[in-house]
């Protein structure tokens, strides 16, 4: 088998995406053509409907947001040699721990202590959904693929059950609880800037979009600057040689779920405190799974993963308003190109490396 060339970090981690992103929605180009669309105008119409306006680009930063901490809690588990799908029942158990404390508390008054317990409760019960899986995998030697998924559906069956018979709302015909209280919900960017004088329509994007940029800070400092990150990515790469030099497997298993776990759960606090402000059904749907595209897309570092959450965030409120205007594109049919892209950065992520390696190896070749 040849050896792959070595690639400048510029290709490998950012012109290698970008041309399978491209080559992604030249695809979905040709199903679009295919329904008697026009592919021109759909690109036109996702990209207004993206970054057409500020209404529109506050819901793409508000997308984002969520993919940031779904790729975050995937790549943090990946770099231990772990593949987290279950993210989506992490990021409903999260929204569980703050809807709980925002319910509990909210009648104080005092957002300044509500909104910090119920963020740390989002993130312990993101973390305790994610160490059970851990734990199996650590000392009972469950594959933690298979366990993650089981419990993503062991999340929905629980929430329904406490929506339906605990939390509904008194005199509610849906299984949603009361509202919260204005302590227990997350300032609105939109807010912020009608103080100032700027006017922007309403949108939901919150200050959770600030704890998304400090989770990927704090990522980034704990995996490379941080000899447990060391540990970390050693026995990613290597589980024999990190056994050899001392680092304990089944300790950092857990850690690393339980970190996961926690970012994962941070997904409630922008859905339930940011925007829904009540605890409901179904607010996390498909940010887990596609948490792992775009830890894929993002070469599992923080950088690459906030513009990968960035175009899926993009992908997501675009889709929305092509589907509007172009009534041929069907939601159906917005998923569909969503998967394109999942298809081509993550199976196939490594199709475009020979176009780029040809150049090299003649270069270095010539040297030879």
């Amino acid at each position: 088998m040849r050896a792959r060339e070595k690639l400048p970090a510029i290709v490998d981690l950012v012109v290698i995406p970008l041309a399978n992103v491209v080559l992604a929605f030249l695809a979905a180009g040709l199903v679009v053509l295919a329904i008697g669309g026009n592919p021109i105008r759909a690109v036109e119409v996702m990209i207004s409907g993206a970054f057409g306006d500020s209404e529109a680009v506050g819901y793409t930063l508000f997308y984002t947001t969520d993919y940031i901490f779904t790729g975050l809690a995937v790549a943090v588990a990946f770099h231990a040699g772990l593949f987290n799908i279950g993210g989506e029942g992490q990021a409903y158990i999260g929204g569980l721990g703050a809807g709980l404390v925002a319910l509990a508390l909210d009648h104080t008054g005092m957002g300044w202590l509500v909104i910090p317990v119920a963020v740390a409760a989002a993130a312990l019960f993101g973390a305790a959904w994610a160490a059970v899986p851990a734990y199996l995998q650590a000392y009972r030697g469950s594959h933690i693929v298979i366990t993650t998924i089981m419990f993503n559906f062991l999340a929905s069956i629980l929430m329904v059950y406490l929506m339906v018979n605990v939390l509904i709302g008194p005199g509610n015909m849906s299984p949603e609880s009361r509202d919260f209280l204005s302590a227990a919900q997350l300032p609105l960017f939109s807010d912020w800037l009608d103080g100032m004088g700027i006017s922007v329509h309403g949108s939901p994007f919150n200050v959770a979009g600030i704890l998304a940029v400090l989770c990927g800070i704090v990522v980034w400092l704990l995996i490379w600057r941080t000899p447990w990150g060391y540990e970390l990515r050693l026995l990613g790469f290597n589980p024999s040689a990190a056994r050899y030099a001392g680092v304990n497997e089944k300790r950092m298993i857990i850690v690393a779920m339980c970190l996961s776990g926690a970012l994962a759960g941070f997904v409630g606090v922008n859905e339930v405190l940011g925007v829904h402000h009540r605890l409901l059904l179904d607010y996390a749907l498909g940010y887990g799974f596609g948490g792992i595209a775009v830890a894929l897309m993002g070469r599992n570092h923080p950088v690459g993963i906030a513009f990968a959450a960035l175009l899926f965030g993009a992908l997501q409120q675009g889709g929305a308003e092509l589907s509007f205007e172009m009534p041929q594109v069907t939601r159906e049919m917005v998923v569909a190109i969503q998967g394109l892209v999942i298809l081509f950065s993550g199976a196939l992520a490594q199709m475009t490396r020979p176009w780029f390696e040809w150049p090299f190896r003649r270069r270095l070749g010539g040297e030879a």
